[in-house]
């Protein structure tokens, strides 16, 4: 096991990254708790797969454990299944001294951990992500939130989690177009600030695809490594923590554009908004076009979703993604901002972007659907 500190004063944790984590579960969570029951809500999918693992690991130290299983899919990260999350905890006598426990992706991580900052005006709550997008990102850094009509995470909270258990063995029941999309997130981090990573990715992420467990957890542990430094220097999204953001203007108006659903998976959307974000960087003279070719080129050979035109079914024009655009959560004084890179490993926020430079790399990338 290898663990990455995330030092926020009194709200400090850790996340745990290694196999047969389910396994020790209760032996990680006994010291955060005084009684000896938890509180787990997961989605069908997953629930299937590893809650009775979950529940022998809390029993091994003794824990007793009360299950809610949700829907899968990013249809549940909305205003419906929250009401019910925390309606089923506040039936369950849930206490402030208590944990709540989100075993799943993203979706569960961020609505689980939504409904902890409110339940009661905030009960601690333990990440136990069953993604490669969720033990890379979402799980690390305290974003918790829900979907509205009007676009993505746009209700929500930060909320910091107690613990993250990234148990590495849980991956390889992912589906491969799972553990893809979760990987948009990984080389996410290289691009933002990191080309040796990146580097390194383009060497070995052909071998974490195929299962390659040590290098799963170095690519975990990096990331974590990354988010946990940028969300020290900058919690709440006042600065840095919005270079994390790298691709995802592109990728939520897309999402929406799809209807949040399976057409387009979060992650898939990351990787098309990357490689659209170094384009516009390319465009603007900013970075070289060398940069955006060598983007495009990692993914393709990864089998992964490149450009717009590999998103099945039919999408707005240039200006009704721009108008999805214009929900982002990015947007200040009525300023559309994108993450722009000089090169790769070298992201910044652009608060000047010129809109068509935008409007023409996506004029030009829905043409060729």
């Amino acid at each position: 096991m290898q663990t990455v500190h995330v030092p926020l004063g009194d709200r400090a944790y850790d996340i745990h990254i290694g196999g047969g984590l389910l396994a020790e579960a209760g032996a990680h969570i006994a010291p955060l708790i005084k009684r000896k029951r938890v509180t787990v809500v997961t989605d069908e999918n997953v629930a299937a797969l590893h809650l009775d693992g979950l529940r022998a690991g809390l029993a091994a130290s003794g824990i007793e454990m009360v299950s809610l299983t949700l829907p899968a899919g990013e249809g549940t990260k909305a205003w419906p299944e929250f009401s019910r999350t925390v309606e089923w905890l506040l039936d369950q006598k849930v206490e402030r001294n208590d944990v709540v426990v989100a075993l799943g992706g993203g979706v569960i991580g961020d609505l689980v951990g939504f409904a902890a900052a409110v339940l009661r005006r905030g009960v601690r709550f333990v990440q136990i992500p069953t993604s490669l997008l969720a033990q890379v990102d979402s799980s690390v850094g305290g974003k918790t939130g829900i979907n509205a009509p009007q676009g993505k995470n746009l209700i929500g909270a930060f909320h910091q989690p107690s613990l993250v258990l990234a148990d590495i063995d849980v991956l390889g029941t992912l589906t491969e177009r799972d553990f893809l999309a979760g990987y948009g997130e990984v080389v996410k981090y290289g691009l933002l600030g990191d080309a040796p990573f990146f580097d390194w990715l383009e060497e070995n992420a052909p071998a974490m695809a195929a299962g390659d467990s040590e290098k799963r957890a170095y690519a975990v542990k990096r990331a974590c490594e990354m988010k946990a430094d940028i969300v020290v220097r900058d919690e709440t999204e006042l600065g840095d923590r919005a270079l994390l953001n790298l691709g995802h203007t592109f990728c939520h108006a897309l999402e929406a554009a799809t209807g949040f659903g399976d057409r387009l998976l979060h992650g898939e959307g990351v990787a098309i908004g990357c490689a659209l974000a170094f384009e516009v960087s390319a465009r603007s003279g900013i970075c070289s076009q060398e940069a955006p070719s060598r983007v495009r080129a990692h993914l393709r050979d990864m089998g992964m979703m490149v450009d717009i035109k590999d998103i099945p079914g039919d999408l707005p024009d240039a200006d009704g993604l721009l108008a999805l655009m214009a929900q982002d959560k990015k947007v200040l004084d009525g300023n559309l901002r994108f993450i722009l890179a000089r090169s790769i490993g070298d992201a910044y926020v652009d608060s000047a972007t010129n809109m068509d430079v935008v409007r023409g790399v996506l004029q030009d990338a829905l043409a060729e659907r």
